[in-house]
């Protein structure tokens, strides 16, 4: 009996352990952690979809440098009904986009504040004080695997996380390993790969920490999930067995009354 209960006692804190993220912050009450955003800003794609609207104390002096409003005005849009808003700017595969008034800006490689800090500086050529939002609106993650609710993500966010992004699925799972969150990552035409280890406060330095246009969160599985998964399998195909062998038998038995008749 004793050991029994040491054993679902062990089994419990093994558990438990298994479930908790950040482990090593648990040996103090309270502490600081690493915030390094600013070391991994976005930085504009091909086919990213930008939102650039420019504005000052005199409206008429910067209509010209704005596209037309429309509706829809995205192309995730393209089939609901939304009310009129500026249409958005697709980046080219050579990284460019074509700006009212302004022609074709290289973008491709830079962050929003470096293309806001460009068309403000060509605007003002001809505009007193404009001001200029960029916006990029097809910012979305794929999530899949041991989630609660595994979809794509979209954000306007500029600094998204994968815990962000884990929370708007509903966190993990029980079944989730915690400590082997796999983020796929393509740029510059070339896709990559990196674990995370969320029981570990370490994740925070990680430059794969902060999500990237159309990265893919893939939380892998755990043991148990496995073994449940095979035995699921394994009952599945003896269910179907015996049931074969029974309509076998019963048709058999059916054909053995006919005859004997």
């Amino acid at each position: 009996m004793m050991i029994a209960a040491a054993t679902l006692l062990s089994c419990t804190s093994t558990k438990d352990n298994t479930l908790a993220y950040f482990k090593d912050l648990s040996a103090a009450p309270s502490g600081t952690l690493p915030n390094p955003q600013g070391n991994y800003p976005i930085r504009i794609q091909p086919d990213d979809e930008l939102v650039i609207t420019v504005t000052s104390s005199v409206p008429q002096a910067t209509a010209a440098y704005n596209m037309p409003m429309d509706n829809p005005a995205t192309r995730s849009s393209i089939l609901t009904t939304t009310q009129p808003r500026t249409q958005t700017y697709i980046v080219d595969d050579d990284g460019y986009i074509m700006m009212p008034t302004l022609g074709r800006l290289h973008v491709g490689g830079m962050t929003i504040s470096e293309i806001r800090n460009l068309v403000t500086s060509k605007v003002s050529e001809d505009v007193k004080d404009p001001f200029v939002r960029v916006d990029i609106v097809n910012f979305g993650i794929d999530v899949m695997g041991e989630v609660k609710n595994p979809h794509r993500v979209v954000t306007g966010q500029q600094y998204f996380t994968v815990l962000d992004a884990l929370a708007a699925c509903g966190d993990l799972t029980e079944f989730g390993k915690r400590d082997n969150v796999i983020v796929i990552r393509t740029e510059d035409g070339k896709r990559s790969y990196h674990t995370l280890n969320l029981n570990s406060s370490d994740v925070f330095n990680s430059p794969y920490f902060y999500m990237r246009q159309n990265d893919v969160v893939y939380v892998e599985p755990n043991q148990i999930r496995i073994d449940n998964s095979k035995y699921n399998q394994n009952n599945a195909f003896k269910l179907s067995v015996i049931s074969t062998v029974v309509s076998s038998v019963s048709v058999i038995a059916s054909l053995v009354i006919a005859l004997t008749r």
